[in-house]
Order: C-alpha cells, then structure tokens, then sequence
C-alpha cells in the first residue's frame, strides 16, 4: 500500500515534506508496513478519505491511531495521505488537471508539517482535517490563493440572496484560503490567481456554477484598517470583500498563531518587527481582541 523505501523518499520529495523528516519517515514506513496492526488502520484510513472523492462538503475526520504518544502517531497521516495519493492523482487525471496544479497543492502536506517543526521543534502533521480537502479533489492552489469549492453556510447565504445573488439549483461558491510561506498578498498576486481560477473551474468543473468568493479569516477583521495603511496588502486585500456577517466571539489566537507561529505566546513577548506584528501585538496589548471577518464578492 505504501511505495518502497527508494520511491516513499521521492513521493515525500514531490509533497514537499521538509528534507530533514524525509529519512526518519522512511524508516517508520518499514515498520508500518510490517505491522499487520498498523497496515489494516492505514487501509481502513485510506478507504475513509478517497470514498466519495470529489463530492463536495464530505468531511471526513480521519481516524485516530491508538499508539503511545511519539513520532508514528504524530506523522501517522503522512503515511495515509501517501497511500491515498493514487486515488487522489486518478482522479486529477481523468479531469485533466495538469500536474503542476497538482502537486502545488497536494505539496501543503509539506507546508503543514513545516508549521509543525515551527511550532514545536518535532516532526509532525499540523492539521490533518485540512489537508482532507487536497487529498479528496476539494481545494486547489492557484497562484498565490487557494480555492476551496464549497456550499454557503446559511447566514452567508443570506446575505447572497440579499444582495440578488442567485442561490438555486445547488449553486456552489468558491472559499478563498491564504497559505503561508508563499511571498506577499500583493494585488497584482491576487488577480493573477483569481484570473486562473476562473479558467480551472469553467474547464475542469464545467457543470459547477460558482456564484461568489468567500472569505472566512482574521485579514478580514476590519479593524486591522486602524494600524495599517489604505495601501498596504491586507488593507487592499479586505477592500475587494462584502461583508457576509460579523463575529461576535473574539478570535485572539487566530492572528497569532499566523502571525507569530504559536498561539499559545504570552501577549507580551509578541515582538514588533513588522507592520502586521505591531498591530497584531499592540491591538492584544492595548485589550482590545481580533475577530474572524467574514467577506464576499462575486464571480
């Protein structure tokens, strides 16, 4: 189920998993797949994320492995999103996503554990849950944004209707995501991606009809407008959105784990490098608290 060591190390490679993890996860593997224990969970694992590949909304939680906390149960979803990556790449081909739309987005495996190591000095799969959406034909990166297909949530759905957007038929609309370790938000950065992902969906998903980009993230918090300039890239970032809705739950964590790379940080040792941190740190430290902002804009 899982390649041999010589192809697990080059598949590790194309998912750009950090070079220092790539032998200590090759060594793992043997054990895997030698442990009758092991292999029928990551079977059972695997048949969990690719069933129902490419609906829509099919959350899958992958399973937990029962194994004494250390570096198999912390990297166990690598081994799982390597096995599925047949299913997942059969069913980019028989779309005729090119490859390189592939591999940029199933590379946020790499990307995740990079956060990981960041975060914790270990390896590990930050958030298993939201790779699911790459592995299973939900999200693509594009440029410098990534493009979930999704169904609006009610209260964004709302505000769809109010603003004469047509909402029948099971339209779809398209989450916009913002990955990190990918160079500045720029205007011209986004257009270009936004202009590729009008050609994807209208060619690989033809009978999808996207209605509008949503945006479900602290950039769209509006009071980052009161630290940062009208020209800045978050700022012109927020300004292509209609607000869908406001929270009422502040969402503090949010911006610094992002920002900071630890949620967990005491609000005082934020340090003030740059624009974004010194609002960030100085808005927490003054009492105020940041808040998931909720946008859209048509397609």
């Amino acid at each position: 189920m899982l390649p041999d060591a010589d192809e697990l190390a080059e598949v590790l490679l194309d998912l750009a998993v950090p070079h220092e993890d790539i032998n200590a996860l090759v060594r793992m593997g043997r054990r895997v797949t030698d442990d009758p224990e092991l292999l029928r969970f990551l079977r059972a694992s695997v048949e969990e994320l690719v069933q129902g590949m490419g609906e829509v909304g099919g959350a899958v939680d992958l399973p937990q492995l029962d194994w004494a906390s250390g570096p198999l149960q912390r990297c166990f979803p690598v081994y799982v999103f390597v096995a599925a990556l047949p299913y997942t790449r059969a069913y980019h081909r028989a779309l005729g996503i090119p490859d390189d739309v592939s591999r940029r987005t199933l590379a946020d495996l790499g990307r995740n554990m990079t956060v990981h190591r960041r975060r914790y000095g270990r390896a590990g799969v930050q958030a298993p849950w939201w790779l699911t959406r790459h592995f299973r034909g939900e999200l693509y990166q594009l440029g410098r944004l990534q493009f979930e297909r999704t169904r609006p949530g009610q209260r964004t759905s709302r505000a769809l209707r109010a603003a004469g957007l047509d909402l029948t038929s099971g339209a779809l609309c398209l989450n916009l995501h913002i990955p990190d370790c990918l160079g500045p938000l720029s205007p011209a950065a986004c257009e270009r991606s936004l202009a590729l992902a009008a050609d994807f969906f209208a060619r690989h998903y033809p009978e999808e009809k996207f209605r509008a980009a949503l945006c479900h993230s602290w950039l769209l918090d509006p009071q980052l407008k009161e630290y940062l300039p009208a020209d800045s890239n978050i700022v012109r970032f927020q300004d292509r959105f209609h607000v869908a809705r406001e929270d009422r739950e502040p969402a503090d964590s949010e911006p610094v784990q992002f920002v900071f790379g630890d949620p967990e940080l005491a609000i005082g040792t934020l340090p003030r490098r740059t624009a974004v941190e010194r609002a960030v740190g100085d808005h927490l430290r003054a009492g105020g608290h940041w808040y998931i902002g909720h946008g859209w804009f048509p397609l």
